[in-house]
């Protein structure tokens, strides 16, 4: 069975998951929501592939939450600012996830440990922005 079959009927946060097995977290998320993006999925990873791993070193904003606010504003942009939806997402992602950064995520440099795998941060800025549109 093809991937593209398989997925047909996955609640978008799994399809996301699956994305994420051979895509950054960001192309994950945004490959989850091409059918409204109206993007082929080779312009959706090129729009995303410098969002992983925290911008490619770990130190910024998780891949997965830059593509739930890229998606964000390709979605509902209207001509005005967005900032204070952007700001909603953020603070709906880092309430989910326990923080905002790929750094303080994965627990680099922490005792904490992990915060937050992976698959579970594109998990929850799916369903953040779902919750939003």
């Amino acid at each position: 069975m093809e991937q593209d079959e398989m997925m047909t009927g996955m609640p978008r946060r799994e399809r996301a998951v699956m994305y994420k097995r051979t895509n950054n977290c960001c192309q994950a998320v945004l490959l989850a929501f091409a059918p409204e993006l109206g993007m082929t999925e080779q312009q959706l990873q090129a729009m995303g592939a410098c969002f992983g791993s925290g911008m490619g070193c770990m130190e910024e904003t998780c891949g997965a939450l830059c593509g739930a606010q890229i998606a964000q504003g390709m979605l509902k942009f209207d001509g005005r600012r967005m900032n204070p939806q952007a700001s909603q997402l953020r603070t709906e992602f880092e309430q989910r996830c326990g923080a905002t950064r790929c750094k303080d995520l994965k627990g680099v440099g922490s005792e904490r440990g992990v915060l937050c795998s992976c698959e579970d941060c594109v998990r929850n800025a799916v369903d953040a922005l779902e919750e939003m549109l």
